[in-house]
């Protein structure tokens, strides 16, 4: 489909087709629009213009099909669809206008959450050719990436986000992570985080059920609450998952998986903001 059919779908079909909203596309688009305003191209200028470029970028991440087949669909060759997408990315991260805050905004003073909710997501990946073992993760039973994002509960946003191999344990993620919270900042985790005390007071898990014991009705009122206030991580995850380049296996290079998992992560914060 191209952009001038997607001008006759609402904006809910709009939004059910490319994965994000009317007011976010055109942004993106005066972005690459800005972009190719300021560079000299030499040679023959492209077949596609701003609008359906970015289309093609936003088709492969939602629907994760290879290169090969959108090609055949827009009459191009599937070097020319890689080169745009990596175009249309390039230039996205490149104007700041996706971008989070970051890990030292946690510590700033004046823009620090007053609660966060940290949790970690596992990206499924092809089998790697050597080192297999860095990536298996013993969960999921296959090898994956992780991603651990840090949500502020109040706004909804998220913070910052760090990725890593597969075999990586959460807490361990954590803590070579080196990302930390302001005093005054409450966190809440899973039990995955055991031990996450030592680095931040303010921080609350499951309260476990003792060896040999039970747990109390108040420590059983606390952990549904607890997961009450978490279950927010989850929500944001399937956002993130509509894109299926994050939740179906993941064919291309590591290295780009972690620009395109923090490029999506400031689209989804940027329409938080703007909403409406």
């Amino acid at each position: 489909m191209r952009y001038e059919q997607t001008k006759k779908l609402s904006n809910r079909e709009f939004k059910r087709l490319v994965g994000v909203q009317r007011h976010t596309f055109n942004q993106m688009v005066k972005v690459i629009q800005d972009t190719v305003s300021t560079k000299q191209t030499r040679g023959c200028r492209s077949k596609l213009d701003s609008e359906n470029q970015v289309l093609i970028c936003l088709q492969y991440w939602r629907e994760y099909r290879t290169y090969f087949h959108i090609a055949q669909d827009w009459q191009v060759s599937e070097s020319t669809v890689c080169r745009i997408v990596h175009r249309v990315e390039s230039a996205l991260v490149s104007s700041g206008r996706f971008r989070l805050e970051g890990k030292k905004s946690l510590l700033n003073t004046s823009q620090k959450p007053k609660t966060v909710v940290m949790d970690v997501t596992e990206s499924p990946i092809e089998r790697p050719k050597s080192g297999q073992k860095r990536f298996y993760s013993g969960k999921k039973g296959q090898h994956t990436l992780k991603s651990q994002f840090v949500i502020d509960l109040e706004t909804l946003q998220v913070r910052c986000v760090v990725n890593d191999s597969g075999r990586r344990h959460d807490f361990k993620l954590f803590v070579n992570s080196k990302v930390r919270f302001h005093p005054d900042t409450h966190s809440l985790e899973d039990s995955g985080y055991q031990g996450i005390a030592k680095f931040h007071a303010n921080s609350h898990l499951p309260r476990k059920k003792p060896r040999g014991g039970k747990l109390s009705k108040e420590d059983k009122r606390f952990n549904r609450d607890l997961a009450r206030r978490r279950v927010v991580v989850e929500h944001i995850n399937r956002r993130f998952k509509v894109f299926r380049i994050l939740s179906q296996r993941y064919r291309n290079r590591r290295k780009r998986f972690v620009l395109r998992c923090h490029l999506i992560a400031g689209i989804y914060n940027y329409e938080l903001l703007n909403a409406g």
